[in-house]
């Protein structure tokens, strides 16, 4: 069972930046993969980033360059820097852990924490 709490969001304005937390229970927690997921009002959720277990990383194309996700199982927590932040990545976003990783892809497991809202002003 993995248990995660996510945060950090917040209200900021464009050009901005945040660090959302994850951190995560379980002891197995630095052979999980890892990722960020986020959902805007009315849209699906859909992969922002992920994190392998060995640190390969993916990321939406559209937010390369400007987000980063990295881990610290030291601490069962994973990251995502947002910089240069605009109002379309006002969204909640959501932790997930222990998905597959496989092909420079990450696809979710049924581990969720429960969000934490990001809003970007104009």
């Amino acid at each position: 069972q993995v248990q995660l709490v996510e945060s950090g969001g917040g209200l900021v304005q464009t050009g901005g930046s945040l660090r959302l937390s994850c951190a995560a229970s379980g002891s197995t927690f630095s052979i999980k993969p890892m990722a960020w997921y986020r959902q805007a009002p009315g849209k699906q959720r859909i992969l922002v980033a992920a994190i392998s277990s060995g640190g390969s990383t993916y990321y939406l194309d559209a937010l390369k360059g400007r987000f980063t996700i990295s881990r610290d199982n030291a601490k069962n927590t994973v990251y995502l820097q947002m910089n240069s932040l605009k109002p379309e990545d006002t969204a909640v976003y959501y932790c997930n852990a222990d998905g597959y990783y496989s092909g420079g892809y990450y696809y979710s497991s049924g581990y969720w924490g429960q969000g934490t809202q990001v809003t970007v002003s104009s």
